[in-house]
């Protein structure tokens, strides 16, 4: 729900019947609904609440107070055609959702939840960044390949401050994205703050179709060897078809190494971390899935694998999160691949997905993942086997020093 701005607006007027009249006025008001406000103090027990988990709330909470409140708004709202019964409604279950305190956990909206699936598989528009919430601040997780944000320079870790000038200071992760979305061609101007940079950075960034393509895929030549080379923008739908037609070629061309890139991956489905994973191990358990009460869930590899012997190293950096994370962990906890670049982003928590009714959605948090050896991603992220730092100077210029090193590695060099 939208926080609301309480604002005294102070009129100053020679005429002190003006004054008088809105002051017996707000009298009678106070008496025509004393009323309703008795039952409304009644109801919130003078305030104080007794911070009781319930299991069932249809028979525990008494929701009067909900009612009380829409019957107030729709006696004395002064706008009344304003009070749309659909908005309200959302309203009151996105506030529901977002006094839970997680970031992750949200209500989607038919309009939020199309553009949430189309994301997932590919199209969508607007800057092409995934953005999340930490300490009650809006923080870049990575800009998307080819997108414009990452073509204005947006970086892993960014803070946005403002949108269009207006401050975000308080404003919710969903209204704060609301706000940076629009009409492809139009322009956005989000000021952001940046580790090492004393002032603030304003990036003007034109609105554009988002097309993400799954995967890329080359073959390098470095030191006389042929080393297959993916990048995994994300972990959607056609994510393990497209990998598993990649690397059965990489075999087929006796390939000396694999270098797998989840720089900038922000993540996506667990089951397709899973599916990759299954490609390189022969054996083992992937991840935990530690929900409450112990009822956790593991994830084993198929016993399938393409390639369970090819030299591999995975890329990541600080925009590497979610199922990017739940991959490279495990292949590096089973020591079938060397890890370079930067620690992860550390985004070790479990969404499911249920639909509602009128095309509205609830992302909600149910669980962390814990890599093979027991680490939670969540507050430990991935770190690299072999650190190697990339600056925004080196992007620039279209320098990759991790790359590099990943290509040593690879080829033992």
């Amino acid at each position: 729900m939208s926080k609301f701005l309480r604002s005294l607006t102070l009129i100053a007027l020679p005429a002190l019947t003006l004054a008088l009249g809105m002051h017996l006025g707000a009298r009678f008001e106070q008496q025509k609904m004393s009323e309703e406000y008795a039952v409304m103090e009644e109801i919130m027990g003078g305030g104080t609440g007794s911070g009781t988990v319930v299991e069932d709330p249809e028979k525990e909470v008494d929701i009067t107070l909900l009612w009380s409140v829409w019957r107030l708004l729709a006696r004395h709202y002064i706008e009344p055609g304003e009070l749309q019964t659909t908005p309200l409604l959302h309203g009151a279950v996105s506030g529901l959702v977002d006094a839970v305190g997680d970031p992750y956990t949200s209500f989607m909206p038919p309009k939020e939840n199309k553009e949430f699936k189309q994301s997932l598989n590919g199209t969508l528009q607007g800057i092409g960044a995934e953005l999340t919430e930490k300490e009650g601040r809006v923080v870049i997780v990575a800009p998307l390949k080819g997108s414009p944000a990452e073509a204005a320079g947006l970086l892993p870790g960014d803070i946005i401050t403002h949108v269009d000038g207006l401050s975000m200071e308080g404003v919710s992760l969903n209204d704060t994205v609301d706000k940076i979305r629009g009409p492809k061609g139009t322009t956005v101007v989000l000021t952001v703050e940046r580790a090492g940079s004393e002032e603030s950075i304003d990036f003007s960034i034109v609105r554009d179709d988002i097309k993400v393509p799954s995967t890329e895929f080359e073959i390098k030549k470095f030191a006389g060897k042929k080393i297959g080379y993916i990048a995994l923008n994300r972990f959607g739908d056609t994510t393990t078809t497209e990998v598993a037609e990649e690397v059965k070629g990489f075999v087929r061309q006796n390939v000396d190494g694999i270098i797998f890139d989840v720089r900038f991956n922000g993540g996506g489905y667990l089951d397709k971390a899973v599916d990759l994973s299954s490609m390189f191990l022969k054996q083992g358990k992937v991840v935990t899935v530690a929900r409450r009460g112990g009822d956790d869930t593991q994830y084993y590899v198929s016993g399938r694998p393409i390639a369970a012997d090819v030299p591999l190293v995975i890329l990541i950096n600080e925009g590497s999160a979610s199922a990017s994370e739940i991959f490279a962990g495990a292949l590096q906890d089973a020591g079938r691949a060397k890890i370079i670049g930067k620690k992860s982003f550390g985004k070790g928590t479990v969404q499911e997905v249920f639909e509602l009714p009128g095309g509205t959605s609830i992302r909600i948090t149910t669980a962390r993942w814990l890599t093979p050896n027991g680490k939670d991603l969540g507050k430990e992220g991935v770190h690299p086997d072999i650190e190697v730092d990339r600056t925004k100077e080196q992007m620039e210029a279209k320098e990759d020093p991790q790359m590099e090193k990943a290509l040593e590695v690879v080829t033992g060099k």
